[in-house]
């Protein structure tokens, strides 16, 4: 598509980066992303897909606003505590970015609805707080060819990571962790750190975008980000040929 010349403006900054000129930002205007959870994590993602200038987005969450949501989840605010969350973000990106179309489904897909979303898409972002939710959209990831971003926080710590079911040598999030037997340790429980859900979605955010403009990503790699030490280390993930999902 053809940017007129108020998205030209709007876009700008990025349109002078060599990695993105004016073709890759008419590729983020023609792209869709899918996010899952509008959380801590779903928030500054949402926002910052918005922003840059992806040109669709597709908003999952089943939960309304709570009060204890608005120290992290950004993207809300007092007024909304009580609505559906994905109507709440949706009035937010809209009023960032009006020209983005953005598609609400206050449920929690599972199954063939979740198979159809993740296919129509040209992204996933993993943006929940639980290991079900997790596993089921790596699995609908990987059946359809999809790249997946997932991060997750707790306490004052992070991770993140990319996973590329386009490339069949690459690990997927099963080959990381198995199903079975997985804590459910959720920030309800255990506590978070504000600002640490921020920079991990603001680095899922940033992955989407690169992953989308072609620029490389070192898939298959998990970032593990101690904040209280303010430490960052990375893992190099290997595909499990037992892997009950990606395996041959």
């Amino acid at each position: 598509m053809s940017m007129d010349d108020e998205q030209l403006l709007r876009y700008s900054r990025q349109i002078m980066l060599p990695q993105i000129d004016v073709a890759g930002q008419e590729k983020l205007l023609s792209s869709h992303a899918l996010i899952i959870g509008l959380g801590g994590l779903g928030s500054p993602v949402a926002l910052y897909l918005a922003a840059a200038g992806v040109g669709r987005l597709t908003l999952v969450d089943h939960d309304q606003v709570d009060l204890s949501n608005l120290q992290r989840q950004v993207i809300h605010t007092s007024a909304d505590i009580g609505r559906d969350k994905v109507e709440s973000a949706c009035d937010q990106i809209l009023a960032i970015n009006p020209d983005c179309k953005v598609n609400c489904i206050p449920a929690q897909l599972s199954g063939k609805a979740l198979l159809e979303q993740v296919r129509s898409a040209d992204i996933a972002i993993e943006c929940s707080d639980n290991f079900s939710s997790r596993f089921a959209l790596n699995e609908a990831c990987v059946k359809t060819g999809t790249p997946l971003v997932s991060g997750a926080v707790i306490r004052m710590e992070g991770q993140l990571g990319v996973f590329d079911a386009r490339d069949k040598s690459a690990p997927c999030y099963a080959c990381l962790y198995r199903e079975e037997g997985e804590d459910e340790n959720r920030c309800s429980e255990t506590g978070v750190l504000a600002p640490v859900a921020g920079l991990i979605g603001s680095l899922q955010a940033t992955e989407t975008l690169k992953l989308l403009l072609d620029i490389p990503v070192d898939t298959g790699r998990l970032l593990l980000i101690d904040a209280e030490r303010m430490q960052f280390r990375s893992m190099k993930l290997k595909k499990d040929p037992d892997c009950p999902v990606c395996g041959q």
